[in-house]
């Protein structure tokens, strides 16, 4: 899959700012991004709206058509795309329904020898203008690199020697990628087969920001008694394939403020992060 043309990716696309961009949702919308991160009856206060609460991986929808903009922004090819790390950090739990305005920036195009990854930073405040949430995605176009520019930062978690404080499996649904995808990643290469063999992939792939939610639902539950407002942030970088019908080992090891994390499937680490605790 190696680029015939390593300066496809427009570079002069660094530093280009977009937004604000206006997303509105109501209960329904929540529901529908709770049902899509594995959330069942057991989860009544995420599914049902006459007591609502909102995941707090939630705020990772308005995202969506700034990705779309950046890789517009970018000229990056679909089939080449993928979703390799995110930051979530939260300011204030989410409202059941409103407004959330967003603007976002190109921040950087990192030359990996073999890829290229971008960095987007997106912001986002309610309709008075007060400060929601932050999110930071870091886009890999595969064998895109080899153009010369900053390799960027890399770092890798260290994980302690001692036995996870915490390990837990969860399931991720047969059908997850088909009910995410109605909140927003409309990406074929998460149902289409064809598109997915064209990526690489022997069938189609789950969202990253599908397991992104999954597995924090998962953390709410586990070590903040379901109360949205106990999470400050939570981050991840995709380092492998997550399919429909996987079933997902989330461990965490304690440290200040919050946990390390490792999420496996039977193939190996999927993905590697932290999340913060208030």
């Amino acid at each position: 899959m190696a680029s015939s043309d390593p300066m496809s990716l427009k570079l002069e696309a660094v530093g280009r700012e977009t937004g604000p961009v206006e997303f509105s949702y109501s209960w329904r919308d929540v529901i529908l991004y709770a049902l899509g991160i594995g959330a069942g009856n057991e989860d009544l206060d995420f599914v049902y709206e006459g007591r609502l609460k909102v995941y707090p991986t939630f705020a990772v929808l308005p995202c969506y058509p700034l990705l779309l903009w950046a890789l517009e922004t970018l000229e990056g090819d679909l089939t080449r795309l993928l979703h390799a790390g995110h930051e979530l950090v939260l300011h204030r739990p989410l409202p059941t329904e409103g407004k959330v305005y967003t603007t976002g920036r190109i921040a950087a195009l990192y030359d990996k020898g073999k890829h290229a990854l971008a960095v987007v930073e997106m912001r986002s405040r309610d309709a008075e203008g007060r400060p929601l949430f932050d999110n930071t995605a870091n886009l890999l176009f595969v064998g895109e690199g080899g153009f010369g520019g900053e390799r960027g930062p890399s770092h890798r978690e260290e994980f302690p020697a001692r036995p996870p404080d915490f390990s837990e499996g969860v399931e991720v649904g047969g059908n997850l990628n088909l009910i995410y995808r109605l909140s927003g990643d409309l990406n074929p290469l998460h149902v289409d087969p064809e598109f997915a063999r064209l990526a690489g992939f022997e069938r189609p792939i789950l969202h990253g920001l599908c397991t992104f939610g999954v597995v924090g639902r998962l953390l709410l539950r586990k070590l903040c008694a379901n109360d949205p407002g106990r999470m400050a942030a939570l981050r991840a970088r995709f380092s492998g394939v997550v399919f429909p019908g996987d079933l997902l080992r989330v461990e965490g090891w304690r440290r200040e403020g919050g946990y390390l994390l490792k999420v496996s499937t039977e193939r190996g680490v999927a993905l590697s992060g932290s999340v913060d605790l208030k």
